[in-house]
């Protein structure tokens, strides 16, 4: 009989919470006991109201334990949980945890299953099968599938991937870049993280693909320095597929080159926005640039670069692997595959849900969160991090599609929830809209740089009753004027907090 194998996450949130010790403390125990196990440290399954979860594999099925404290291993021993002892925190077998079970996981389908430090475990789980496939065709196929499988970027905007690839295949230039936008700022998101820290190699391998398909050779992830560990998986995993050949001279045995190397961000929210990201990859002060030219057409260094974000780049590998039609089936209208939701702020149960496009906001909030972590009522959910609506209960019932929320002036984003209960105060959460705004403008435009400062005194009169009705009339127009004047989403999209508490919340600013 051979070791047992015990699963315990090495993700940044598991080790916040303890993982680290627990896993020390299992292999302390285990030895004490002459028990034989092979501890592997797996990424998150995003489970995160019960990390740290410690998982062990018994006749092939893997059961859960969650959460463990270094405290629970001398019970979880003499429960006898290398069995699947019983125990207060067994939770039976995890794929049939019922947060887990309700999911449709495609980009994150080995997230929290492999070890992703282990490109031999990557490759067992059905990685590199994509890559397999694109080195079969030619570029302009590759570029065909993706446009069919209906995928758009994950990043905030939504455009098409495949529209913005056949853009740089088309464009002319002897050099030409795949860039992968890993600057995660939003408020309550953590899937870029998630995958970069759980699944590393399959944003390698998205990016590879990515190359191969437009003739760039070389790639680069902007990837933000408060992810400390991040940088570190990333890295040794690029060089671990280098050694493999999956990156180099001959990529796969393609005979085409891709190298991909990881930049480190300085932090700037600004940077998230593409143009200002490529300045920075430049070595310049992050700012946003006049367009045209797109960067699909004149990038990085100038030459035509695609620009996507980390989860667009990861669900290539799945498209090539099992075709466009699959991975269209899922979602609904003109939202295909599936979302990344993100969980965060006043919830129970917080932590990474994915979904085929079309559920509604409030089977996320009630199903999978739980509701509110004070059990008061929700009264706002922000969706899109901080440039996003606040949604009223009133429209819970919307479907996640990316149509069906900007009917209502709010928007998907990068798939971040957070959550508020009765208790918020909204006209400080849009007093914090415009200060956000005002802190992280790169100051080239007037709308913005400008706009965001009077719209934080604006309000903060409004909140002192001084003038209340004129000055919520010059709050309109101020949003008015940045929405339709600014250079960038910055300061086009920072109104939109602003306007949904206007609308929604009117009571809280004191309006009518």
């Amino acid at each position: 009989m051979g070791a047992t194998r015990v699963f315990v996450p090495s993700d940044t949130t598991a080790r916040s919470v303890g993982a680290d010790a627990v896993a020390v403390a299992i292999q302390s125990a285990a030895e004490k006991n002459g028990s034989e196990i092979d501890l592997i440290r797996n990424g998150s399954r995003g489970l995160y109201w019960l990390e740290p979860l410690v998982e062990v594999e018994v006749d092939g099925r893997r059961l859960a334990y969650g959460p463990v404290g270094a405290g629970d291993i001398a019970s979880l021993f003499d429960a006898n949980f290398l069995a699947g002892g019983d125990h207060p925190r067994a939770l039976g077998a995890t794929e049939e945890i019922p947060w887990l079970a309700g999911q449709t996981r495609l980009t994150f389908a080995r997230v929290g299953i492999v070890d992703p430090r282990s490109l031999d475990d990557y490759i067992a789980h059905g990685g590199y099968e994509g890559l397999g496939e694109a080195v079969k065709l030619q570029r302009a196929e590759i570029v065909e599938i993706v446009t069919e499988s209906g995928l758009r970027g994950r990043g905030g905007a939504a455009f098409p991937t495949g529209i913005k690839w056949n853009t740089v295949l088309g464009a002319e230039g002897e050099q030409k870049y795949v860039t992968c936008n890993a600057d995660e700022g939003d408020s309550g998101t953590f899937a870029d993280r998630m995958i970069m820290e759980s699944d590393p190699f399959l944003l390698i391998e998205g990016m590879t693909i990515a190359g191969l398909a437009v003739g760039a050779t070389q790639g680069y992830i902007y990837l933000r320095a408060e992810y400390p560990l991040a940088i570190e998986i990333m890295n040794e995993a690029i060089a671990s597929a280098h050694a493999a050949g999956y990156l180099g001279e001959d990529v796969a045995g393609s005979g085409q080159t891709f190298e991909l190397e990881v930049r480190v961000a300085a932090g700037a929210y600004i940077c998230g926005e593409e143009t200002s990201m490529l300045e920075s990859l430049e070595g310049k002060r992050g700012m946003i640039r006049y367009r045209p030219p797109l960067p699909a057409i004149k990038g990085l260094f100038g030459a035509p670069t695609i620009v996507n974000n980390v989860i667009s780049l990861a669900t290539v590998p799945i498209i090539l692997a099992k075709g466009a039609g699959f991975y269209r089936d899922f979602g609904t209208g003109r939202s295909r595959g599936t979302l990344t939701v993100q969980l965060a702020g006043n919830v129970r149960q917080g932590g990474l849900v994915e979904v085929a496009f079309g559920r509604t906001l409030r089977e996320l909030l009630e199903d999978f969160g739980g509701g509110t972590a004070t059990g008061r009522p929700i009264r706002a959910v922000q969706a899109g991090g901080p440039l996003g609506a606040y949604v009223h209960p009133s429209k819970f019932d919307a479907p996640l599609d990316y149509e069906a929320f900007a009917e209502f002036g709010a928007m998907l984003g990068h798939g971040g929830l957070v959550v508020f209960d009765d208790t918020v105060d909204m006209a400080e959460q849009a007093r914090f809209a415009m200060e956000f705004c005002a802190i992280e403008s790169c100051g080239k435009c007037t709308p913005c740089r400008i706009g965001a400062v009077r719209g934080v005194e604006v309000i903060d009169r409004i909140r002192s009753d001084v003038d209340r009705g004129a000055n919520i009339e010059l709050l309109k127009e101020l949003c008015e004027t940045m929405v339709d004047g600014s250079l960038c989403a910055l300061g086009g999209m920072a109104p939109y907090p602003v306007m949904s508490v206007l609308e929604y919340y009117p009571e809280d600013l004191g309006a009518d």
